[in-house]
């Protein structure tokens, strides 16, 4: 079985695919961030380094794709092909940090791998505003993300909401602005009740 994790930066992504796995047993596939060898120069110049920076990020999550496929195990996603794609990079390109003719090398590209790819059995969505993210992102206070511009995070939640809106799957959406699921056992426990009732039909 294939879970996965959707949301914009700042959600708590990494964060629930941790206690989800822990909880349940599951084997957790988290995002190549901190191994990312254009993220730094990303934030600093993203129209020089977007192009580079998809490339790196649709490699490795085809890379994650052919290991669930061969895994027995459940896996749980932090961050999908799909919304990689849709989300980011589309983003990207709209404004203009991706010229057409990358973009439309990277789709080519991407349509190619992605007719050989099959849906997780369930993605979950967190659904968070921008003041909440921002409040996320400077908690966490990695330097580079520090000079995110809010335009970008709305153009992203932008991108999300189509997303999901337009995603075939099985979705779960969650609200995660009065939510505190890393502290609080409580709201962790509504998220895994949610979370049986879709895969188990349970409540």
């Amino acid at each position: 079985m294939h879970i996965g994790i959707a949301g914009n930066i700042g959600s708590g992504k990494t964060t629930l695919t941790r206690m989800l796995a822990s909880h349940y047993g599951w084997t957790p596939k988290y995002e190549s961030v901190s191994y990312n060898p254009f993220l730094e120069d990303y934030y600093k110049d993203i129209p020089r380094w977007s192009f580079n920076l998809e490339i790196y990020f649709l490699t490795k999550r085809m890379q994650d794709i052919i290991d669930i496929s061969r895994s027995n195990d459940v896996i749980i996603q932090d961050r999908t092909i799909f919304e990689g794609v849709h989300v980011f990079v589309e983003n990207n390109y709209e404004m203009g940090n991706l010229p057409q003719r990358e973009y439309d090398s990277y789709m080519e590209l991407y349509n190619l791998m992605i007719s050989m790819v099959k849906l997780p059995d369930l993605l979950i969505y967190l659904k968070s505003s921008i003041p909440h993210l921002v409040g996320q992102i400077q908690k966490r206070g990695r330097a580079y993300e520090q000079s995110m511009s809010l335009d970008y995070l709305a153009g992203l939640n932008r991108k999300y909401e189509k997303f999901i809106s337009e995603y075939k799957g099985k979705v779960l959406t969650i609200n995660t602005e009065n939510l505190d699921f890393e502290n609080n056992p409580k709201d962790f426990s509504k998220i895994t009740d949610m979370i049986d009732a879709q895969l188990f039909g349970l409540f």
